[in-house]
């Protein structure tokens, strides 16, 4: 679907289904420089559960219009702003990597809009190393590659190679998308505040070998929230959602439905 905020056109995936308010709703929140593409096979999965699925790119991503959001306050205010302009309530926000911290925030803020929610392969704060940074300021490839070599374990057991390099692939889209997203991720200093007003059920799926977010961190993210618990997938770097798709499913429906 194509809606707009600010006089700018959003999109968002509805698996072409649209919004039946009789079924609960489900929004995926992508990771940094990505779309909404990532939770293709999630949306579907789910929209066979009898779930509503949205998946939104956020501004200057995927079929959004532009400019990017450069911080994850600003973030979660534009969230509102799409909930408020959908008539969305009782929702579930599944995140992924910046999008857990994007649900941080709005949670922090806007509770009272939200039912449950999952962060996957997320923590409370997310520091980016300079040299990713620098990288990806400057445009340069190895920016995909560096980030993928810390985080992405699976990627040769995907035919037709690292899907993520597919999303993210000209100068442009790593300078003006994927650096903006992960000076926002490094410069988010409010979760582990934001975390601890937040009671809410919630669901931590944690990568076992994910070096962009490690168990350590995942884990003390989980201690800061009242209601959570932690799911370690075995195996598996930090693109959950492609590597583990199975495994991350299941554990979802299975949270959604206690």
């Amino acid at each position: 679907m194509i809606f707009q905020i600010e006089n700018k056109n959003i999109h968002a995936s509805d698996a072409g289904q649209g919004i039946d308010i009789k079924k609960r709703t489900i929004v995926f929140l992508h990771g940094s420089g990505l779309s909404h593409i990532v939770w293709s096979l999630t949306e579907q999965f789910f929209l066979n559960k009898n779930f509503n699925v949205l998946s939104l790119d956020l501004p200057g991503h995927g079929n959004s219009d532009g400019p990017c959001l450069d911080s994850i306050e600003k973030i979660a205010d534009w969230l509102e702003d799409v909930f408020k302009k959908l008539d969305l309530n009782d929702l579930i926000l599944v995140g992924h990597s910046q999008g857990c911290l994007e649900i941080l925030e709005y949670a922090h803020k806007y509770k009272n809009r939200l039912k449950k929610l999952v962060f996957v392969g997320g923590s409370n704060k997310m520091p980016v190393h300079p040299n990713l940074i620098e990288l990806a300021q400057n445009g340069d490839s190895d920016a995909v590659k560096l980030m993928m070599k810390w985080g992405y374990e699976g990627s040769k057991k995907f035919i037709g190679g690292n899907p993520v390099e597919k999303i993210i692939q000209s100068p442009r889209d790593i300078s003006e998308i994927l650096a903006v997203d992960l000076n926002a991720c490094n410069n988010y200093l409010n979760g582990s505040e934001a975390a601890k007003t937040i009671d809410l059920p919630s669901l931590l799926i944690l990568g076992e070998l994910d070096k962009m977010v490690n168990l350590e961190a995942g884990k003390k993210f989980s201690n800061l929230l009242e209601n959570s618990s932690t799911h370690v997938i075995n195996g598996c770097g930090h693109m959950i959602m492609i590597e583990k798709a199975f495994e991350m499913r299941e554990k979802i429906l299975k949270f959604l439905n206690s």
